[in-house]
């Protein structure tokens, strides 16, 4: 690493030996199992909505303490779908955060219905339950009535959910818990996804449960809701062939379902390492940079383990010179970004924090199969730069 004649960093070329995140490590951790899984589906000759998915939906369910979920193709379909079941669409508004996959905020209006973001608690990221409650006692102007929260549990961390749904209830309005990046976390000794009306879950091969492909599921413990849910997302069949309602077509097929199975029973152990991942950068930060917060009474899981700096840039840069890979999750808030800016509600505090935020967050290396040596690896340049 050098500097350059107009003072910027210059990073020489250093080839990655600790990836940010590797998909391709989690197949080959449990390759035996998924392959006999994979083989399973084969030489079944059903390949869509069968036995796999049925058993992953009953697997699921059971793992969560709910009665029912619903595997659908992606973590934005699930969102969408249960917006529709619970008859959220044109004329309504959903309240939502900025900071968050962009995921979250096109099943909104994938359903027709109006964002409004909520700016985020500094501290862990996740929506500011004050100025939710703001929002719903006294709404933007011009904005049709709010008929769903969407709170994200961000990057492991559980959303402060007891007063999101304190005012929630206040008004009538149901929330729809966005738990893609939090598979496993508590709060309270409650699973997230559990305690609401109906949760979402994005299954991406980066998650915490991640398929190999694509991949959703709603999880509920109301079993109308559930039927609902399972017939809209095949074309509204309540009866083979016969439309009841207007549906879509979002299955999540049997060889990712069958995938899935075999990654749901080793989640908690994959849940654990992450947690053990984190404990030992936590220890290497000594200097300026602080470990990530953790809220009382929860259980974060670390889909990702984000460092917060003014230096990002410069920090980034050091560790890929010795061979660390890290990432920006996320770089721009959904509101400045082109598809948004200037088109979408904001809370009164117009998001400053999660600007702030996106300027300055970055994520370390966080997969449970990285190996105790990449571990030391990142821990002995974290202390390297304190």
């Amino acid at each position: 690493m050098r500097h350059n004649h107009s003072g910027e960093i210059a990073v020489s070329a250093a080839a990655i030996t600790v990836p940010q995140a590797s998909p391709g490590a989690g197949y080959q951790a449990l390759k035996g199992e998924i392959d006999a899984a994979v083989a399973r589906v084969l030489a079944s000759g059903w390949y869509v909505l069968g036995a796999e998915c049925r058993g992953f939906e009953a697997e699921f369910a059971a793992w969560m303490g709910l009665s029912r979920a619903v595997g659908v193709a992606n973590g934005t379909d699930a969102l969408a779908l249960a917006l529709r079941a619970l008859d959220v669409g044109p004329g309504c508004a959903v309240a939502t955060v900025s900071h968050t996959a962009v995921a979250t905020v096109a099943a909104i209006q994938m359903v027709g219905a109006t964002p409004v973001l909520i700016d985020i608690d500094p501290a862990h990221y996740t929506m500011d339950p004050a100025e939710l409650a703001a929002v719903l006692d006294a709404p933007p102007p011009g904005l049709p009535p709010i008929r769903a929260v969407i709170p994200v549990h961000l990057y492991g961390q559980p959303v402060d959910l007891d007063p999101i749904r304190a005012a929630c209830a206040r008004h009538g309005v149901p929330v729809v818990e966005d738990c893609s990046q939090a598979h496993g976390a508590t709060l309270g000794g409650r699973k997230v996804g559990g305690m609401t009306q109906v949760s979402c879950f994005s299954l991406y091969p980066t998650k915490n449960l991640g398929a190999l492909g694509d991949g959703g599921v709603i999880a509920t413990a109301d079993d109308a809701l559930a039927t609902r849910l399972a017939a809209l997302r095949q074309y509204g069949w309540h009866r083979h062939y016969i439309s009841d309602e207007a549906g879509v077509n979002t299955r999540l097929d049997e060889m990712q379902a069958a995938i899935l199975r075999v990654k749901l029973a080793h989640l908690d152990a994959a849940n654990a390492r992450r947690q053990a991942i984190a404990a030992a950068y936590d220890a290497a930060l000594t200097g300026e940079l602080r470990p990530p917060a953790r809220r009382a009474g929860a259980t974060h899981v670390f889909h990702q383990y984000v460092l917060r700096s003014p230096q990002r840039a410069e920090l980034q840069a050091k560790l890929r010179a010795e061979g660390i890979a890290t990432g920006i999750h996320y770089p721009m808030p959904v509101h400045t970004q082109p598809a948004y800016a200037g088109r979408i509600a904001l809370g009164p505090a117009a998001c400053r924090a999660t600007e702030a935020a996106c300027a300055e967050v970055f994520s370390l290396p966080m997969f449970p199969e990285l190996t105790d040596a990449q571990v030391a690896q990142v821990a002995a340049a974290l202390r390297r730069l304190g």
